[in-house]
């Protein structure tokens, strides 16, 4: 009988797996671990619960203790599909590695990055990640992976199944050439074959058990029931064989809630985990089931690899999974470490297809077993245009993520209202209503009564507030030419009546007034008065026509006085000079002319 004394293992982690009572290895243990000591690439095939992570997590230790603690470099990563996983698998290594003086450390999403960073700030040995944060940080410039040595692929096929071969491929271009690669997982379906084949390097190719066979210690059932009565049949199996913790595998994240819900009013404790629920969250419900708070843990797919539960003692598949592989992964949570354990399968009309491709896979029949919930309902399940099968869960999934969509809607709009009150609006008075006034006709005055009666009638209307106000249109504007006449005839700006009159008078008044007051003061002080040069109104009138005139279009000086004092009419006379706008140049259109413009004035 091999142990693990014999396998070249060293003393610190002997002790080690001694206090983790690990007594003798398993198939795999005794065939990996003395490949991973020597330094070979290892191909390990092996159901789950077999003890993979012990098959390359010692030969990881072993290596980098020779070496000891390197501060400022990561020598070995291990990539995992899920964060439960993950955590699994660093608290698995820092169990094996507690006399070394080795560090480990994990980093995962759906938390913050902060403390993680700060961990591998300070220096690490060996990482346990999945692909998603180990990119990102890698992205940031946070983590190099530069002085890997050695690479660990947990999970391969789940990893590859998932849609994250893209990203493995990203991490191994990451990666240095030259390093240990190892491939662990419980199937290895041809799709991945040559992904391994060309990562690998010469590897020893270990198999525990034959590819895709699920533990034979473990029993296994199936009950052929109606999907409505499937919650039912699962409290009565609970209870009739007092199941202490069961594990529920459904197929959608809506259906783990509902299935947890509907437990829990029918008296059995259980709680759901799945991928939209917080790393916290799931972490906690984790802690729960471990230790015996909850009977039922209901959980999707994203649990099935990598949880290492003890103790489990059932398996049950509410939904039957569209992939065959699945189903190994799923009811190999139990009888783990040789232990037996019991694995009930739920199928209704629709998942007899997918019965059919899991009895092909296992090459043998599960059998049936009776119940109270016979199946009774025998329809066809219903297709779409495309012809494919619609699932009732995964409709009922959809419908209930559009009403949970709409939910959220609802709500945000009741923030934001709450948020933003309504502003008042502003009374207004309404208008009065309009009043049409009749119409009467007067006839037209002829008499002297007439003319009485029509100066009454003109009184008694109503006056303009304000006065009217008339809007001249200056035809020098535009872009049009006038002729002659028009220009000559257009309306000119009144320097003279720049006021209204009745100001002018008021002010012209006022003048006189200071003026005779003055003559009054010096009067009595005996002065002599000189009398103050009194403007008339012709002079007046002779400056402001002077003030008026443009400097450049001032007219010549008169070559003689008779000339200047009569440039009149007649034959052989200049034709006064008329001033044109200052803004406007002269063209051909504007010539003399013997025309006279008329203004008026209130004078």
């Amino acid at each position: 009988m091999t142990t693990f004394d014999k396998l070249g293992i060293s003393k610190p982690i002997l002790t080690a797996l001694t206090a983790c009572g690990y007594e003798t290895p398993t198939l795999i243990q005794e065939k990996a671990i003395p490949a991973g000591l020597a330094g070979r690439d290892v191909l390990g095939s092996a159901q789950t619960g077999t003890g993979k992570t012990c098959a390359f997590g010692v030969p990881i230790l072993q290596r980098l203790n020779k070496a000891g603690h390197k501060k400022d470099a990561i020598r070995a990563l291990i990539l995992t599909p899920t964060r439960e996983l993950a955590i699994q698998i660093d608290e698995n290594l820092k169990a094996y590695g507690k006399n070394l003086p080795l560090k480990e450390a994990v980093i995962f999403g759906g938390v913050g990055q902060g403390p993680q960073v700060d961990q591998i700030k300070k220096g690490i040995d060996i990482l346990t990640a999945t692909p998603g944060r180990l990119l990102d940080l890698c992205g940031q410039g946070l983590l190099d992976l530069a002085g890997i040595e050695i690479f660990v692929l947990d999970e391969a096929d789940r990893m590859l199944d998932m849609g994250f071969i893209h990203d493995v491929r990203k991490v191994i271009k990451l990666l240095p050439e030259k390093k240990q690669t190892m491939f662990f997982s419980a199937t290895l379906p041809p799709e991945i074959m040559d992904l391994v084949d060309s990562l690998l390097h010469d590897p020893a190719k270990v198999a525990a058990a034959p590819i895709s066979s699920p533990v034979e210690i473990i029993r296994q059932e199936v009950c052929l029931v109606d999907r409505g009565n499937k919650t039912a049949l699962l409290v009565q199996i609970m209870e009739e064989e007092n199941v202490g913790s069961a594990l529920v595998f459904t197929r959608t994240k809506h259906g783990a809630d509902k299935v947890a819900r509907d437990l829990n009013r029918k008296g059995v404790s259980a709680a759901a985990i799945h991928g939209n629920k917080s790393q916290t969250a799931r972490q906690e419900s984790l802690r729960k089931f471990k230790a015996g708070e909850i009977r039922a843990l209901v959980a999707t797919d994203i649990a099935a690899r990598g949880l290492d539960i003890e103790d489990l003692s059932h398996v049950f598949n509410y939904n039957l999974s569209e992939v065959p592989e699945t189903y190994i992964h799923r009811i190999g949570r139990t009888g783990r470490a040789g232990k037996g354990g019991t694995a009930i399968s739920f199928c209704d009309y629709g998942e007899l297809p997918m019965l059919k491709d899991i009895e092909k896979l296992l090459k043998k029949p599960i059998p049936r077993r009776e119940h109270d919930f016979p199946m009774e309902v025998f329809e066809a399940p219903k297709k779409d245009k495309n012809g494919k099968v619609i699932n009732a869960d995964d409709a009922e999934a959809r419908q209930a993520a559009r009403e949970r969509s709409a939910e959220r809607k609802r709500q945000a709009a009741e923030k934001k209202a709450k948020a933003e009150p309504a502003k008042k609006p502003i009374p207004v008075a309404p208008a009065p209503p309009i009043q049409k006034k009749e119409k009467t006709r007067r006839p037209m005055p002829h008499g002297k009564q007439d003319r009485e009666d029509l100066d009454v009638f003109l009184a008694s209307q109503p006056k303009e507030a304000a006065p009217v106000t008339f809007i001249h249109r200056d035809p020098l504007e535009g872009d049009v030419i006038m002729d002659a006449t028009a220009r000559l005839l257009s309306a000119k700006p009144l320097y003279r009546y720049a006021k209204p009159p009745a100001q002018r008078r008021q002010e012209e008044k006022q003048e006189g007034q200071a003026q005779s007051k003055g003559k009054k003061r010096n009067r009595k002080k005996g002065k002599e008065v000189q009398p103050a040069p009194v403007e008339t109104k012709a002079a007046r009138k002779v400056k402001e026509k002077e003030q008026r005139k443009p400097a450049k279009h001032a007219a010549p000086a008169p070559k003689s006085k008779a000339k200047a004092e009569k440039p009149g009419r007649g034959r052989g006379r200049i034709p006064p000079k008329m001033d044109l706008p200052k803004s406007r140049v002269k063209d051909s259109t504007e010539q003399q002319s013997l025309m006279k413009p008329f203004y008026l004035s209130d004078e």
